[in-house]
Parts: structure tokens; sequence; C-alpha cells
């Protein structure tokens, strides 16, 4: 038996060009078993990979813009019915959720697709990952959240409210650790100035 037949594979720049992205850059790499609504919604920069199994929602008025060199892993799920925003250098581990619009819990409302909106209240709101932001494996993120630039979220960590710059958060409740080192720029910096000695297929 043919051990090929385990490796999915990812669609490429050729024939993610004739799938109708509102933009698209180069070198992205989407594997061949996600879920995508809404391509038309959906812009993406250069160097992203996006693995298997994930499911992204864009539907109707929203939108999901995708920065360059950002890393989406597997079964992640992106519900952008109100707007997600992954600037770049953006990385989400895998199984995050990241929700733009969700039911209301408290009970004073129905709740579920089935019912029509005039029955239930929505918490909905545009999501924003800045540059150099890194999201744990399992994390979920609520909709109306902001997390600055160069902050980390530890693995299973449940994220309701804006995050500042440059910190390291983890938990549920979510808590505030420590200062993120701001070093990966040194780096960013010689990634760049080097830029032109990489191959695509070498990012």
């Amino acid at each position: 038996m043919d051990a090929n037949l385990f490796e999915i594979g990812y669609y490429g720049d050729t024939e993610l060009k004739l799938l109708g992205f509102k933009s698209l850059g180069t070198n992205v790499k989407i594997a061949k078993n996600c879920l995508i609504v809404g391509i038309p919604n959906i812009s993406i920069g250069s160097n992203v990979i996006i693995d298997s199994f994930c499911s992204i929602i864009v539907p109707g008025e929203g939108y999901l813009n995708i920065g360059s060199y950002t890393h989406i892993a597997s079964y992640c799920h992106l519900l952008a019915s109100d707007g997600i925003e992954l600037r770049d250098y953006c990385g989400l581990s895998q199984g995050v959720k990241i929700y733009s619009k969700t039911d209301d819990y408290s009970g004073h409302s129905l709740t579920n697709p089935t019912i029509p909106n005039a029955f239930k209240i929505m918490k909905k709101g545009r999501v924003a990952l800045g540059e150099h932001t890194i999201i744990g494996a399992g994390c979920v993120i609520l909709p109306n959240v902001s997390i600055g630039e160069g902050t980390s979220v530890g693995a299973l960590s449940l994220v309701s409210s804006n995050l500042d710059t440059w910190t390291i958060y983890f938990g549920n409740p979510l808590k505030r650790l420590s200062k993120r080192s701001k070093k990966l720029l040194d780096k960013k910096q010689e990634f760049l100035e080097g830029l032109e000695h990489y191959k695509a297929s070498d990012l």
C-alpha cells in the first residue's frame, strides 16, 4: 500500500488563485482537507500556512484578514462573522478557536442557528491579533477582543477582554504572568535583511 495515502497535501498558489479570494499573496499553502466558507471575504498575505482540519467561516458581511508569515495549525476554528484580523508573524497553535460572534449564555434569549435573530441576543465584535502574537493550543478567544503586539497566550486559556502588548498571559480565568521579551524583533530584522538568500520553498 502507498504510504502517501496518508499525506493529504496542500493547495498552493496556482490552485488558490483560481478560487476567488479577496486578495492573495505568494507562497501560500492551505491543507486540502480544510473547510473554508466565504472565500470572497478573505484576504491572505504572503508566506502563510494553514494546516489540516481547520474550519474558517466568513459569512455575509464578515471578513478575515491574514497577514504575512502567519501560521494556523491544525484543527483551528475561525468564525469571522464580525471580522477577524491576524497581523504579520502571528501563530495559532493546534485547536485554537476564535469567535467574532457568539450566543448569549445568560438565559435572557433563545440560542443556536435554528432560531430567528429576533429571538436571540448575540455578543459580537471584531477580533484583532497584533504582530508577533502567539496563541497556545486549545485557547478560546471571544468576540470584541484586541490582543496587543508581541503578546503570547498559554495553552487552554480563555480570552474575553483586551490584552496588553508584549505580555505573557495564561489560564482560565486569564492571568498576566510577565512581560514578553522583544528580542525576537532583532531576529526579525536579521531575517528580513537576509531574506533574499532564501528560496520560497525554504520558508
